[in-house]
């Protein structure tokens, strides 16, 4: 009303304002009268219920130029979409998602046809090539001996039965990784389970492809390796503790009924001691050297079968290394 009573006495003080410069000025007339009828409500409002008017807490002044908010488009909208979905597409969200495969071999995979196939020609090659070898050229004075033109009689049946050890050797070892495998996954996380079960020449495949400097590339196929040479590591160690501790409890059970000396007791027990710790030390020795022997053959070489011939290299030559250097140093015995 107080806007109302001002503009009357604009009016009647300047008569000479006709309707078209009252159009002109017509924003700025309602824009002074709507804030003169706010101050005088303001002001006659008590101040216990200014705030159901409107007039209580923070004070907002506009300009003159924004008084008009902008009005959410339908582009604005877009553009907050389109915004979202490209943060939660992003890479550092997408462990909240990933999935991890696992793929369980058969439990007596060592025994289907290829699998069991190879592994008893590997194992009679081991022990039947050594036959087949040249002999070394004896002396001349040999030749006139009288027994020097018989021929000697090979044994087959130790070679037989070693080679049959073997092959029962390598399908426990086999087996007893694919018991693991499954405990692995029943008892451990996925993420856990998924790493020891991961295949390790595709991964090193993958490595590659995402072009990782030479010396992080070299370590990661290693870790990789060292994580899924494990189990296979652990089945070894097992089926062969298993092969030692049998002739020990053996040993024991006949030694109920015939008494022993403690001293015989002793000393058998030292002898398991010592073998089951050089079945350790070998059984390190082939995990760690595998993991370098991946990492070095994946460098060097293709990925995938640089780091298979890697790994078996290096499987091979850390017992032998291991047994070596615990030849040459005294007071060590494997």
């Amino acid at each position: 009303m107080a806007g109302i009573g001002l503009l009357k006495d604009l009016l009647k003080k300047n008569p000479s304002v006709n309707g078209q410069t009252l159009h002109s000025t017509g924003l700025y007339s309602a824009t002074l009268a709507a804030s003169s009828a706010a101050a005088y409500v303001a002001a006659g409002t008590p101040f216990a219920s200014r705030a159901l008017f409107g007039f209580g807490g923070k004070r907002v002044a506009y300009c003159d130029a924004g008084v008009t908010p902008p009005l959410i488009t339908e582009d604005y909208l877009t553009s907050l979409r389109t915004a979202s979905e490209t943060v939660f597409r992003h890479d550092t969200l997408n462990h909240i998602t990933k999935e991890y495969s696992i793929e369980l071999k058969p439990l007596f995979s060592a025994f289907q046809p290829k699998s069991f196939a190879l592994t008893s020609i590997r194992s009679f090659l081991l022990f039947y090539l050594p036959l087949v070898a040249p002999k070394e050229e004896e002396d001349d004075d040999n030749d006139f001996l009288p027994d020097s033109s018989d021929e000697r009689h090979v044994d087959l049946v130790v070679p037989f039965k070693k080679s049959v050890k073997q092959i029962l050797r390598e399908t426990s070892v086999v087996t007893t990784r694919r018991v693991l495998e499954r405990l692995a996954v029943h008892h451990l996380s996925q993420r856990a389970a998924w790493k020891l079960l991961k295949d390790v020449p595709k991964s090193a495949v993958r490595k590659a492809n995402r072009g990782m400097p030479m010396h992080t590339y070299f370590f990661c196929v290693s870790r990789t390796t060292f994580r899924g040479h494990c189990l296979g590591v652990a089945a070894s160690w097992l089926v062969q503790v298993g092969i030692e501790c049998y002739p020990f409890v053996r040993d024991i059970l006949k030694s109920n009924e015939v008494e022993l000396d403690a001293d015989d007791q002793s000393e058998r027990v030292k002898t398991l001691g010592k073998k089951v710790y050089g079945v350790t030390v070998r059984c390190g020795a082939s995990l760690v050297f595998a993991a370098i022997g991946a990492g070095i053959g994946a460098t060097l070489f293709r990925p995938s079968s640089g780091q298979s011939v890697g790994c078996l290299l290096g499987d091979l030559a850390g017992p032998m290394i291991v047994s070596f250097c615990f030849a040459n140093i005294p007071h060590l015995e494997l």
